[in-house]
């Protein structure tokens, strides 16, 4: 499923976790490529769980593990989702939660281009069907260091009042230190919601808002960084739980906005 406009193409790919696959700016791919890549949704938890559980009320409940000590990143990138809407520039997509979640319930995502092809907002929904539980919502993308075989790397700006300290598991010990150099895979606190600049010098300028005060950033990888807006931190059901109830539901909206600089 692909959305158009003024040179910007975006495609969707709800049989793959109702993940962005592709984004084209200008002719030029902006996110890795692959089916673990693009930019992935998380729900109804984000990141890393320790040993994959939590408890809700005076219950224990088991999540899968990930081939590692935790579980991680939910459990709908890898479903199908289904389309309820589509427009030229604008898609709607659910996803129901099923086993092994315990609760019924759905995820919601609107992608939504803008007219003028300078930027796109995405917002997602955890709805319950029945009983309240906890959850967490956010993206994962997947942005290309480089743009070009010979063009610049991406120099990520944010300022942020606390990081997370990560230990050897890598989940947050409890404690907010200062912001520390990179390289990170951490998760960083910004007070008045998440504010990161991507630039790739004479290319693109990509800005990554969202009202939540909570984001991953990992560039440890020579291919790619990603700045993953979330509405918790890591293991964030134990420590930061969210209740979802019927009249409650969790929303978070992230907005990404470019600027060519160099590009068609």
């Amino acid at each position: 499923m692909r959305l158009r406009a003024a040179g910007t193409e975006l495609t969707l790919r709800p049989d793959e976790g109702g993940r962005i696959s592709s984004l084209v700016i200008g002719g030029t791919e902006v996110l890795r490529q692959g089916e673990r890549y693009g930019s992935f949704v998380m729900a109804p938890w984000c990141g890393r769980m320790r040993d994959g559980r939590f408890r809700n009320g005076g219950t224990i409940h088991q999540m899968p593990l990930a081939g590692a000590p935790h579980a991680i990143h939910g459990t709908v990138r890898r479903r199908p989702w289904r389309t309820v809407g589509v427009r030229p520039t604008s898609a709607a997509l659910i996803c129901e939660l099923t086993d092994p979640w315990p609760w019924p319930g759905r995820v919601t995502q609107l992608v939504e281009l803008d007219e003028d092809g300078g930027g796109v907002t995405l917002t997602l929904g955890v709805e319950t069907l029945g009983a309240s539980f906890p959850a967490q919502a956010g993206w994962h993308p997947w942005f290309l260091r480089r743009l070009t075989p010979d063009g610049p790397g991406v120099a990520l700006d944010f300022t942020a009042d606390a990081q997370l300290e990560r230990g050897d598991d890598h989940l947050p010990t409890g404690r907010r230190v200062e912001p520390r150099p990179g390289p990170w895979d951490d998760c960083f606190h910004m007070a008045d919601g998440v504010s990161v600049t991507l630039t790739w010098p004479g290319q693109l300028e990509l800005s990554v808002t969202s009202r939540t005060p909570w984001a991953v950033i990992y560039d440890e990888t020579a291919e790619a960084v990603c700045v993953e807006p979330q509405s918790g931190p890591p293991d964030g059901l134990n420590t930061h739980p969210r209740l979802v109830t019927e009249l409650e539901p969790l929303e978070i909206t992230t907005r990404w906005a470019w600027t060519r600089q160099g590009l068609a």
